[in-house]
């Protein structure tokens, strides 16, 4: 969008966020892919999971400024869509936010953060476990004009975690000791098995826990379904042929390797995002798993809140959970989005409820969010609503004291 269509766009946001008391609603985005099957669990018809060459939806992305790179597609698959109090689709939230920053982000964050929000949450819905796969250090990832993609999970509990609940990550600790990195190697090349996940090492997936992801670690997410938030970027090589029982296109292990990059070095390139230390860390599950930590308020309230994503500046998440018959006030440091994962009840004005894709997506403001503002439950089961919030707005999210080797 040009400068030009910035600004005619400007009144446009004015008026929604004057019409939503500084909230924005966001319509739902759901992304398709082509790689696993769906786990269908995102709530829509029988019928609507499956798109023909597109793939399966297996994915819904949640206050997305963000396109997805899928190979066929709509031009702005992912992108998030602002609603007006008609539920009609106005604008993108991308185009919302480059229109306005200062009004939606705040004047100081819009100022230090010209690329937006920077963070991008999801839900992943799959039938079969992703395969092995890595995403590109930034200093790989700016090679091809991209960004890196550092991602952390959370598995929400009360949902069936699928046939494969259990995700391999990094490599086996012999690899980076020996620096044995070309074991890998052979499997990229002769790309037609399944077997580099025998150097990988699996963790189940248990419910209201979760892990981190950094750029440059290898992980093949099982099938739990999962509320991710990462960079936002989709960047990524995979490093697994056969998944899900067919051989996938090699083409995705070069996905984000520039052709003149790919005849020079094959697959040795892609070999190099691999982050080995991070990889083969012995203590690879106590540095990187994750389980909510309290929020201390420092004030009564109705409700209680836990991190759910922490231990690093480019992103950060909360879990809010107000009981029946009471409300819950809450003040946050800059403009967050929000996915009302169950229950009913209003949100800073908004009526909200979960399971209702029309009626469980917002983003706050930055002037709403850092003034007190109420959250109401008014159904009869508690009301839990995920926050998340872009880089450098949390400083005070807990930090995982690291365990290192002897």
């Amino acid at each position: 969008m040009t400068d030009g269509g910035a600004a005619s766009l400007r009144p446009l946001v004015e008026e929604l966020l004057n019409e939503g008391g500084g909230v924005l609603r966001l319509a739902p985005a759901f992304v398709a892919r082509d790689l696993v099957p769906p786990g269908r669990r995102l709530g829509l018809p029988e019928d609507a999971y499956d798109l023909g060459e597109r793939g399966f939806v297996c994915e819904r992305w949640l206050g997305s400024t963000t396109r997805a790179d899928n190979r066929i597609g709509p031009a702005g698959e992912g992108l998030s869509h602002v609603v007006d109090g008609a539920g009609r689709r106005r604008l993108t939230l991308r185009d919302a936010v480059r229109a306005d920053p200062v009004a939606i982000m705040g004047e100081a964050y819009a100022a230090t953060h010209p690329q937006g929000l920077g963070r991008l949450a999801k839900l992943l819905d799959y039938g079969a476990r992703i395969p092995y796969h890595v995403h590109p250090p930034q200093r790989f990832a700016e090679l091809v004009g991209r960004r890196s993609k550092d991602e952390a999970y959370y598995f929400p509990a009360g949902v069936d975690t699928g046939p494969h609940p259990e995700t391999f990550f990094g490599v086996h600790p012999w690899i980076a000791r020996d620096a044995a990195y070309e074991v890998l190697l052979p499997y990229l090349v002769d790309w037609n098995s399944d077997l580099i996940l025998r150097h990988a090492r699996a963790e189940l997936q248990v419910p209201d826990e979760g892990f981190q992801v950094r750029s440059g670690v290898l992980h093949a997410p099982g099938t739990a379904l999962t509320v991710e938030l990462q960079e936002d970027s989709d960047v990524f090589a995979m490093f697994q042929a056969l998944n899900a029982g067919r051989i996938i296109s090699k083409d995705l292990l070069f996905k984000d390797v520039s052709p003149d990059d790919r005849r020079r070095h094959a697959e040795r390139f892609p070999l190099g995002f691999v982050e080995w230390d991070l990889n083969g860390d012995p203590f690879f599950y106590e540095n990187n798993h994750l389980t909510p930590q309290p929020v201390d308020s420092g004030q009564p309230c109705g409700g209680y809140e836990s991190w759910i994503f922490y231990n690093t500046s480019k992103f950060s998440g909360k879990k809010l959970t107000v009981p029946p018959g009471t409300t819950h006030t809450t003040t946050e440091r800059g403009v967050y989005s929000i996915l009302v994962w169950s229950g009913a009840g209003r949100y800073s004005g908004h009526d909200v409820r979960g399971g209702q894709a029309d009626r469980d997506e917002l983003l706050v403001s930055h002037d709403v969010a850092t003034m007190p503002h109420l959250v109401e439950n008014t159904g009869q089961d508690d009301l839990v609503v995920f926050k998340f919030f872009g880089p450098d707005i949390n400083h005070d999210s807990p930090l995982i004291q690291m365990t290192a080797g002897t």
